[in-house]
């Protein structure tokens, strides 16, 4: 089972707000999730797919691309979220999970194969962000081999939660993956990078190489 949690995109990434305002940040985050949708929907050997959400237009483009929603209620935290779905999950017999962001706009069906390609039968694999600090892909077998805490420095921990249950964890770098947009040189690093996604063409539109990076505090 592949999870993705998305919270509400109304109010999606607050980090941006020095470049963005909140319907451009809104916008942003609705055309992220699109392309990482478009892309899981061409993996022609994808696992069953969930939108941890409670969003209207998450809702709405889960439809879209015939992809399940497990509902959050709550609306806490992702960390809670995913802990909600992964539990559903093993109760409906799902020997392991894959939790990957709405905001990776670059990813490739490759790097999706070659996180289960290098996955061992029990124990995980991690893809960390272009930082090195946050985690942008878990896949854990079983599903809920251990507890995920997200943030904007969850690698380290997950690592160390991985190592603690003696299996063995296999750590990718993967560039699609990796990119995850949160800061505004973010921006600028997605739209400087090859491809052609709804995102990109959206920050070209803006004339989004002319803003100031600003502080990424």
């Amino acid at each position: 089972m592949i999870l993705l949690p998305v919270k509400n995109l109304a109010n999606a990434k607050q980090r941006l707000a020095p470049v963005l305002d909140a319907r451009s940040r809104a916008e942003l985050a609705r055309t992220m999730l699109f392309d990482v949708l478009t892309t899981l929907s061409k993996w022609p050997d994808r696992p069953e797919i969930a939108l941890v959400t409670s969003d209207g237009a998450a809702v709405q483009l889960a439809r879209f691309f015939g992809f399940s929603v497990i509902p959050d209620d709550e609306n806490l935290s992702e960390t809670d979220a995913i802990a909600a779905a992964t539990l559903l999950c093993e109760t409906g017999g799902a020997t392991e999970t894959l939790i990957i962001p709405a905001d990776i706009p670059l990813l490739q069906v490759w790097e999706l194969e070659r996180i289960f390609q290098e996955a061992p039968e029990e124990g995980c694999v991690l893809v960390p962000s272009s930082d090195g600090r946050g985690t942008n892909a878990v896949l854990r077998r079983p599903a809920g081999l251990f507890p995920l805490r997200f943030g904007n420095d969850s690698f380290e921990p997950h690592l160390a939660a991985a190592n603690a249950t003696q299996k063995p964890s296999v750590v990718l770098n993967l560039p699609g993956i990796a990119l995850d947009i949160d800061l505004p040189a973010d921006l600028h690093e997605l739209l400087a990078s090859p491809g052609e996604t709804r995102s990109q063409r959206l920050l070209r539109r803006w004339n989004v190489d002319e803003l100031p990076l600003a502080a990424n505090e």
